[in-house]
């Protein structure tokens, strides 16, 4: 029999007979790694662990505690889910796409006739063990493009028919177990019986192929791991999340609202919500002024030919609001960068100016569609902390630098630790080939130079330029994007910025786009999640609520207020005719740091008693000494 060599990753070979699979190898290298292997990588490409090996090849073998490993895991717990919806429901429901996602999986499933709901998920989940526990090996298939269009169009699948009309003509890979079969590229598990653990966690509408113009799918999601207990610690930090929702805390706590009146994805800041932004605005301008910024303001619309002119018109259209006034076109800003480039253009630049570092807090607008609107998560008005630096060449590599400085200090100010990426140049750019590799290389060289790890990120960079993504890791583990870094030479080439060297020659400038805190609204979502609503005193709308106890103390509550107030503490009074017990729980309900607690006695000595929202009890103070108690808490933030 002949003999193939395969190499392993320690750069070792051995010898197997032609034709053995990845599981023989795994099993020739111990059991343990048998069992937790699930696919293998030949050359560098993933398949089953049934293939036959019949050439020589570098050989990488999967296995579940790899993410590679867990996401055809979860693929495959994917199948598993859409044959148990179709065990149950047949013809009356159509199988569309089922990919593994971040944390867990989905299914798209078209049905004019039953409509999906969290009460039917025991049902299927119970349908998906008895399959799981039937032991049915997953077997691929290969077939001509037509027999695979023949085979579904006879089973009454017209999504997947429509999936392999896409396809170019060729062979069309399948995967079957029992009576399910499915369209895939695969690899997958090789039997049910290794999906040990799942639950389904939600169902929403979502449109075929993203978009509105084709039917409305339901879509199921779920998870899936392993083992149960690394499951059921997912499905409590997933109870947790629930609960720190920022839709639901936005709601309880008053600090936001949305309305159909007023359109989809427009937020509507009430008195709190709007102090916090304020607040967390304030802290925005302070900061940048210390960093040796300008601040500056764009209008809200720009002459169509100017988006024309930057290349957004051409690559960014669809995310983008137009109108028309006296005949003439206007584009709704969807970013900064145009009116800060005019205000660098509106007079000859020197290299002394340089750098200009011009800053807004600019209220941007983007078409989202409807489908992937999400709270203030992602939401089609917004604004963002943005700021654009003009720097000469020479500069770049300190300027990138500084602001990596900046999002170093601001995440520690608010508790946060990060990881960072690369974004590279998309299939859908401006600019040469040349320039991104310029300013691809720069991001890296002050990555590397500041000591900070990184992932390439490949074709996510923004059509302009590459960027850094500094991805925020919230109290429950989950990555947040929120602060960019751009690099850019082309919209400076665009748009013929210039400034005057050294030499008295004309020399073209590089622009840095950049966000810190992102979108005010995200961030807002963000932190209340990371929160849970329970803001640091310095951001928190209103930072104490004086209670009385009785009737008797309602004009020395009036008196304390105004002395908070003049002393600039956010404050409110709660006089009702109320029990003590319950005011405090109320108050506790709205996450306000300290109440201040007034009954005779405090009134006589001209005194407030102090507890803070966990149920701590302070000493009794004074008004002045509660003031300068809460100023020496917050003052780092000033």
């Amino acid at each position: 029999m002949s003999q193939v060599q395969l190499e392993l990753p320690d750069g070792s070979v051995k010898e197997f007979a032609s034709g053995s699979t990845p599981q023989d190898v795994a099993r020739s290298i111990g059991e343990g790694l048998a069992r937790q292997s699930v696919a293998a990588r030949l050359n560098g490409r993933n398949v089953d662990l049934s293939v036959p090996i019949v050439e020589d090849c570098r050989i990488e073998l999967i296995t579940l505690n790899s993410p590679e490993g867990l996401d055809i895991y979860r693929h495959t717990a994917a199948h598993l889910m859409a044959h148990a919806v179709k065990s149950l429901y047949g013809d009356d429901v159509q199988v569309t796409i089922g990919p593994s996602i971040e944390n867990g999986f989905y299914y798209d499933f078209y049905s004019t006739k039953q409509t999906f709901s969290p009460e039917m998920f025991d049902v299927i989940e119970k349908k998906m063990e008895e399959l799981a526990a039937a032991d049915l090996p997953i077997v691929r298939e290969e077939m001509t493009r037509d027999e695979a269009i023949s085979l579904f169009r006879g089973m009454g699948e017209s999504y997947k028919v429509q999936l392999i009309e896409d396809l170019p003509d060729g062979t069309v890979s399948l995967y079957r177990q029992g009576d399910f079969v499915d369209l895939c590229r695969g690899p997958h598990l090789p039997t049910t019986k290794l999906i040990k653990a799942f639950k389904l966690t939600g169902v929403a509408g979502a449109y075929w192929r993203g978009s509105e113009k084709n039917a409305m799918l339901q879509r199921i999601y779920a998870t899936a791991f392993p083992d149960r207990k690394v499951l059921k610690a997912y499905l409590e930090k997933l109870e947790e999340a629930r609960k720190r929702d920022h839709r639901k805390l936005g709601r309880e706590l008053d600090l936001f609202s949305f309305s159909d009146e007023a359109g989809a994805g427009l937020v509507i800041w009430h008195p709190k919500g709007a102090l916090l932004r304020t607040l967390l605005e304030d802290f925005e301008r302070r900061e940048h002024l210390r960093r040796g910024y300008d601040i500056v303001m764009g209008p809200q619309i720009l002459r169509t030919e100017l988006w024309k002119t930057s290349g957004h018109y051409e690559n960014y259209r669809e995310n983008m609001y137009f109108t028309e006034i006296d005949e003439q076109s206007y584009g709704v800003k969807p970013m900064n960068c145009l009116a800060h480039m005019l205000i660098y253009k509106s007079k000859m630049r020197s290299y002394r100016d340089l750098p200009l570092r011009y800053f807004e807090l600019g209220t941007v607008h983007r078409h989202e569609k409807s489908g992937v609107l999400h709270g203030l998560l992602r939401v089609r008005g917004f604004t963002q902390d943005d700021a654009h630096i003009l720097c000469a060449p020479e500069q770049l590599d300190a300027e990138i630098k500084g602001v990596l400085k900046f999002v170093q200090d601001v995440m520690g100010i608010f508790g946060f630790e990060y990881e960072m990426e690369i974004s590279t140049r998309p299939e859908k750019s401006i600019g040469s080939d040349a320039d991104w590799e310029r300013a691809t290389k720069a991001l890296m060289a002050a990555l590397e130079d500041s000591g900070l790890p990184f992932e390439v990120n490949e074709g996510d960079g923004a059509f302009y330029g590459p960027k850094i993504d500094i991805k925020l890791k919230d109290a429950l583990d989950r990555r947040w994007q929120c602060a960019t870094i751009q690099c850019d030479f082309t919209l400076p080439e665009r748009f013929d910025l210039t400034y005057v060297g050294s030499d008295g020659e004309k020399h073209r400038p590089v622009m840095v786009h950049r966000v810190i805190l992102g979108a005010i609204e995200r961030f807002v979502g963000v932190l209340i999640e990371h929160f849970a609503g329970n803001f640091p005193l310095w951001i928190s709308p209103v930072q104490a609520v004086i209670i009385n106890v009785t009737d008797n103390q309602a004009d020395y509550v009036g008196q304390v207020y105004e002395k908070l107030l003049a002393g600039g503490v956010r404050i409110k009074k709660d006089l009702r005719n109320e029990k003590l017990g319950f005011k405090i729980r109320e108050a506790q309900m709205e996450k306000i740091p300290y109440m201040l607690v007034v009954g005779d006695r405090e009134m006589e000595g001209g005194l407030v008693a102090p507890r803070d929202r966990t149920g701590k009890t302070l000493d009794p103070m004074t008004p002045e000494q509660f003031v300068q108690f809460v100023q020496d808490e917050c003052k780092l933030y000033h």
